[in-house]
This record gives C-alpha cells, sequence and structure tokens, in this order.
C-alpha cells in the first residue's frame, strides 16, 4: 500500500523518536510506506537521524536565550532544553539559544513546529485555498487530485512560513532552523530542543 500523506500522529511520533525535520520524515514515511520503525531505519540509513542518536533520553536540563531588538520594541525569550548540565553551560548551546531568539525576533513565527498547529487552522486554510483554486476559470478542468496537490503545496508553505523548525534560519538561508538545531545537538552529542518562545513586541511589525 502507497503512503501519499502520512496522519500527523505518525509524524509527530517519528520526530518525537529521531528529532529530524517534517520534510524528512513525511518522505521517510512515504518511503516506508507509513511503517513508524521503518521509516526511522530510513532516516537513520540517511544521517538524518544521526544528529539525534540520544533523542530517546529524557531531556532534563536546558537554558533559556534572550533577545532585545536595539529598538527596544521587540524583545524575545527562548527556551531550550537538553539531558546535562554540563551541555546547558555551554557556549555553544548558549549562542545557539541567541541566535534562535534573534531569529524569532525577526520572522515572527507562531508556533515552535508543526505539530503544535490546532487542526481547525490547518483546515480553514486547505479550504481557503481549495475555494481560491475552484474559482480559478484556469483550474475547471482539472481533476480533483491535482486539485489536491495543489493545495497540499500551499499548506506545506503556510506551514513553513509560521513553525520556527521549518523556517530558513536567518543565518543561513540554505538550512532551516530545525537542522540547525539538529546540528548543534550533534556537535554536543545530546539531544536539543525548542521547549517554547516567547516574543513580545511595541507597536506592530
Amino acid at each position: 500500500m502507497t503512503v501519499t500523506s502520512p496522519s500527523i500522529e505518525t509524524i509527530k511520533a517519528v520526530r518525537e523518536r529521531t528529532g529530524a525535520g517534517l520534510s524528512d520524515v513525511k518522505k521517510a514515511l512515504v518511503d516506508a510506506h507509513g511503517e513508524i520503525e521503518k521509516a526511522i531505519d530510513l532516516l537513520r540509513e540517511r544521517g538524518i537521524a544521526k544528529a539525534t542518536r540520544s533523542s530517546g533520553r529524557e531531556a532534563r536540563e536546558g537554558f533559556v536565550g534572550a533577545y532585545l531588538h536595539h529598538t527596544g520594541k521587540v524583545g524575545v525569550l527562548v527556551a531550550l532544553s537538553c539531558e546535562t548540565d554540563f551541555v546547558a553551560r555551554n557556549e555553544e548551546l548558549r549562542a545557539l539559544a541567541k541566535d534562535l531568539a534573534m531569529h524569532i525576533a525577526i520572522q515572527n513565527p507562531q508556533y515552535v513546529a508543526a505539530d503544535e498547529i490546532p487542526a481547525e487552522i490547518l483546515e480553514r486554510e486547505r479550504e481557503v485555498a481549495l475555494g481560491a483554486l475552484r474559482q480559478d476559470p484556469r483550474n475547471e478542468k482539472k481533476p480533483a487530485e491535482v486539485l489536491q496537490k495543489i493545495v497540499d503545496g500551499k499548506l506545506k508553505k503556510f506551514v513553513e512560513e509560521i513553525c520556527l523548525v521549518e523556517q530558513k534560519f536567518v543565518r543561513d538561508e540554505n538550512t532551516t532552523v530545525g537542522d540547525h538545531v539538529k546540528s548543534v545537538a550533534g556537535k554536543l552529542g545530546e539531544n536539543i530542543g525548542v521547549v517554547r518562545f516567547a516574543r513580545l513586541e511595541i507597536g506592530g511589525r
């Protein structure tokens, strides 16, 4: 059986165990025909889960990073988790927290990851995208499955725009925030995750 659209629950399960990015997890699940264990093995084979090989261990330590924009009108706090106090005190982890806080100040994500987005918001976006396509005369003769693929693409872009770990990292446009976090986790040899963040702004963008 071919799986073209893994469930949110399945995606979340694989991400929690591997720390891999959303697109990598989806591809692995499709290639593994929806089998979680096989998808995890594929991610490991591809080197995507290597940086988070310790993701099964509980992360009880962490660090809260802060950033205040030079205008004094935008401030961010971001909480990172790790496994040991040694890594929590590591300068590389603290630099990561500061960089992420700056990124959040600039890009204004709404959620840490896709699995935090309420289902009703995703469904509303899907309906709006589909409605817009149906109103375009050029799409009248297009099959429903073609329109669905277009909608899926628009929904994917929507998720990438509002989720921190899916956004392009402001310090390196060639990687996502999630992949950058995994890279640092690989260097430090521990499971590192973004727990939550808070962004305060005076006025508006």
